[in-house]
């Protein structure tokens, strides 16, 4: 079909070469996995918890007859031994605002085409790793993950659901076959390198993932050693995997790593003002949840993961921030 050919060879023009179509269809399969999650409390706060709207995408687009899955590569470099903290995806601009760039691009080409298009990147309702694996862009390994072939699971993910009615050539991957694991093997290097074991062959509990805590408003006491310095993020489960050894680097420029992201200073993100933090961390994806969050995961980092004790409480304008600066020190006084 040649419009499904000018359609491939534009998302490659833009420097996008991992990317599959499925048909938008209900995911069926998926409803009795959600349900057990949402069942036994595996769910967590950023979770849709509509599961009609999870598994149905022609409720976000009724006329959409298919679903153009996007890997988008993020990796510059694999040097892990800077350790300020912060995950690699947010080393660069934020990534939501750099995929929802290329896929504008790709909606503006269909529409030009006489295409309905509509496109999403993280905060939507979308199973993206499931229309990944189905789409044929990669395995979920035993992290939970996409794992792409070239740039492993340093990806992230963008879809458009399209009117555009395309011939489904591929052999659709089946859910049935997720859990089998064989790309993995016997290899459990992410099982055993998760902190908190968030992860396992069955399922994944995002709510002890420490990604996930440290972009939680409030967080217990038994987190603050558990961090382990982390500020955002958590890299244990990529940075460990075979599979990521070798992968091709990412060529998309938004996700150079910005100049001051290696030179962070844990100490100067406590007490960080509003200016600066618009000029600098405004601009990742390690913003979303606001300054005083990431105040209050640099406090902790720089008190227990830094063995610092020299906080000056009173120049911490942030209530917020003050009373976990509080909590800490009485803890260390123990």
């Amino acid at each position: 079909m040649k419009s499904v050919t000018e359609l491939e060879n534009y998302i490659r023009s833009l420097g996008l070469d991992t990317f599959g179509f499925i048909k938008a269809k209900r995911f069926e399969e998926l409803r009795s996995f959600l349900e057990y999650r949402k069942i036994n409390g595996l769910e967590n706060e950023f979770e849709e918890q509509d599961i009609e709207k999870r598994i149905n995408p022609n409720m976000l687009m009724e006329k959409g007859k298919v679903i153009i899955s996007i890997a988008f590569p993020y990796l510059y470099n694999n040097n892990f031994n800077n350790d300020t903290g912060f995950s690699k995806y947010t080393e660069g601009l934020d990534y939501h605002i750099v995929v929802r760039s290329y896929l504008d691009k790709i909606v503006e080409f269909l529409n030009e085409k006489g295409h309905e298009a509509k496109a999403f990147v993280d905060s939507n309702v979308l199973p993206e790793r499931y229309i990944a694996y189905k789409a044929g862009l990669g395995f979920v390994g035993k992290n939970n993950m996409i794992i792409t072939k070239r740039y492993g699971s340093f990806v992230f993910l963008g879809e458009i659901i399209t009117s555009m009615d395309i011939e489904i050539n591929h052999k659709e991957n089946k859910i049935s076959d997720i859990e089998k694991y064989e790309s993995c093997g016997s290899c459990d290097i992410c099982l055993k390198q998760c902190p908190t074991k968030a992860i396992n062959e069955k399922l994944r509990n995002s709510n002890i993932c420490l990604s996930y805590i440290t972009q939680k408003k409030q967080i217990e006491d038994k987190w603050f050693k558990v961090l382990g310095g982390r500020i955002f993020g958590c890299d244990s489960c990529q940075k460990t995997c075979p599979y990521n050894d070798k992968v091709k680097f990412s060529n998309l420029e938004g996700f150079r790593p910005l100049e001051f992201i290696s030179n962070i200073q844990t100490k100067e993100l406590i007490y960080i003002n509003n200016k600066d933090f618009k000029e600098t961390l405004k601009n990742t994806s390690a913003s979303w949840r606001g300054k005083s969050l990431i105040q209050r995961n640099a406090l902790i980092r720089f008190i227990n993961f830094e063995n610092n004790k020299e906080v000056d409480i009173d120049s911490i304008a942030s209530p917020y921030v003050k009373d976990y600066a509080i909590r800490l020190l009485k803890i260390r006084k123990l």
